[in-house]
């Protein structure tokens, strides 16, 4: 709390702290504001307490599965705030992210002039400008990572792959009402759907290992400080909830080490069965340190690979360098010019090189940046590239609840998509067995970014109807999605009564078998024009099923 008092009495001889009102706070541009609250800021707070706004809707219904920040990225959150040297490490990350990382630079700017300077200082820093995206829209501070979006991959299939981009937001622990809106913004640009969660929370305060689909979460404790009408349980409950993570929750840091107290700050997931935890080369036996090697020896426990990478603190900050920034087969980590620190920078250079032999590690000099609390994870927030690659992802967003429809109805089926070209064209099919056929067409050609296809339920009486959704983009690549559970389309026909005298019974198990024997297509239950165990088993499901 010194060295944060020291700083803001700093900020406020200079004229950039934030201004405190009965209403609002403001945030002067070039302020260099800490990721930790400022006095201003906590005295803000004290008469208008930061307050979990109610979730939006439902949870997700769909299977989700959350990527990891090792996953394949589209591209990267920034905002382009603070001081000139800030900056300047924002145009070097820029650079290493359009261009060894081949990703995609998504910067916010508060102006149209400041749009321009930026995008000046980011050409002349060597970024390949074609990958860099500037969004007019104000920003309070640097640091994204803890009001960033969230993503998600909404309606996987169960072995971890495919679905749509979405978003899940909180509200941010900090009183920063233009950083605080990003994520809705966002979703709102990019057309991607839209979850709130329920919590008070700071985006670096979590990271992930995914899994197929569900994955494992880590946060610290702070959590539960920051939303006291919440237990431990409920708050680990929502994260299963909106983000399909079963999380582990572990002590923080005492806020004279680290001010955040965020595990970004000491921890980060390399993979699904790698992690890199700080180890306090200077002072093994302090509280901060047993909790870093608990967290090790817990890792090492379940099967990781852990690597242990130094971290010290000097004249009240915190030198840590595993809140770096992992893109495609970039690493960016920090390096330090405080004496205490710097000793270790190439330590940290070597022990990330062994965890990662097959990426390109930079160093980028965060000494401006990390006496504010806070490094180069702590300001970016990862997009993640689509799940299907070029092809466009898809997801049906009805017919998942198993409904029952009448012959003749129509139909209404909805979708989501995610395509960074766009789509074209779609087909509805329709299976009677359960989704191991797709026989019927029920619609061909429509437009794919409709979003919504009316139909009329055919005669079929099956009660395993299953769709299938096709989609396409420009280019012909194309993906699918089927309803999640099998519905009843009741049908005026009795199918299985293949004698017609409106009774089922051991005649028409003996007419079946005929035709079936003889290879008469009256025994094709499936439609597919081949006869096979499918039909069989379609056969008896109608049989079982009965009459109307």
């Amino acid at each position: 709390m010194v060295i944060q008092t020291l700083r803001v009495a700093a900020l406020i001889a200079a004229s950039v702290t934030p201004f405190v009102s009965a209403q609002s706070l403001d945030y002067p541009e070039g302020a260099e504001i800490p990721r930790s609250m400022t006095l201003a800021e906590e005295a803000f707070v004290d008469s208008n307490p930061i307050q979990a706004v109610a979730s939006r809707g439902l949870a997700p219904v769909a299977l989700v599965r959350t990527p990891g920040e090792y996953e394949p990225a589209e591209g990267i959150i920034m905002a382009w705030e603070g001081s000139n040297s800030w900056k300047s490490i924002l145009s070097q990350m820029t650079r290493e992210i359009t261009t060894t990382g081949m990703a995609k630079a998504f910067i916010f700017v508060d102006t149209a002039s400041e749009l321009t300077s930026a995008s000046n200082q980011v050409a002349a820093s060597g970024a390949d400008m074609s990958r860099v995206m500037f969004e007019i829209k104000s920003t309070d501070t640097i640091w994204a990572r803890d009001y960033g979006p969230r993503y998600i991959f909404l309606g996987s299939q169960a072995d971890g792959t495919g679905g749509v981009r979405a978003i899940v937001d909180h509200t941010y622990n900090r009183p920063r009402p233009n950083d605080n809106s990003l994520p809705s913004y966002w979703a709102n640009e990019r057309d991607e759907p839209y979850f709130l969660i329920p919590l008070v929370h700071g985006g670096g305060n979590y990271h992930l290992e995914t899994g197929n689909p569900a994955g494992v979460g880590h946060a610290t404790r702070l959590i539960v400080n920051e939303n006291p009408g919440l237990t431990e349980a409920q708050i680990i409950q929502l994260w299963s909830d909106y983000q399909n993570l079963d999380t582990t929750m572990y002590t923080p840091y005492p806020s004279f080490v680290d001010s955040t107290q965020h595990i970004d700050m000491w921890m980060i997931m390399l993979d699904d069965d790698k992690v890199m935890i700080s180890e306090w080369v200077n002072e093994p036996t302090a509280s901060w340190a047993v909790t870093s090697d608990n967290a090790a020896a817990y890792f090492a426990g379940r099967g990781f690979e852990v690597y242990r990478v130094p971290a010290v603190r000097s004249g009240g900050t915190h030198y840590t360098y595993t809140n770096a920034v992992i893109c495609n087969d970039l690493v960016l980590v920090p390096l330090y010019t405080n004496g205490t620190a710097s000793q270790f920078n190439d330590d940290a250079l070597a022990v990330w090189e062994s965890a990662y032999p097959g990426k390109t590690i930079v160093q980028i000099n965060c000494q401006a940046l990390v006496t504010a609390a806070g490094v180069m994870h702590c300001i970016v927030k990862h997009v993640p590239a689509p799940a299907n690659g070029e092809a466009p992802g898809v997801y049906m967003t009805s017919q998942n609840d198993g409904p029952v429809v009448d012959p003749g109805d129509v139909v209404q089926t909805t979708w989501l998509y995610d395509s960074p070209d766009g789509v074209t064209t779609a087909d509805l099919l329709l299976s009677t067995d359960g989704g191991s056929t797709f026989p019927t067409t029920i619609n061909a050609g429509f437009d794919a970014s409709s979003g919504s296809v009316s139909w009329s339920a055919p005669d079929v009486g099956t009660s395993d109807a299953r769709l299938r959704l096709v989609i396409r983009d420009g280019d012909g690549n194309e993906s699918f999605d089927d309803s999640d559970v099998s519905f009843t389309i009741t049908g005026t026909s009795c199918v299985a009564d293949l004698t017609g005298d409106g009774d089922l019974n051991f005649l028409d198990v003996s007419a079946f078998l005929s035709a079936f024997g003889s290879m008469d297509l009256a025994a094709d239950f499936t439609g597919d024009g081949a006869l096979n165990f499918l039909d069989v088993s379609a056969f008896l499901k109608a049989f079982g099923a009965g009459c109307p």
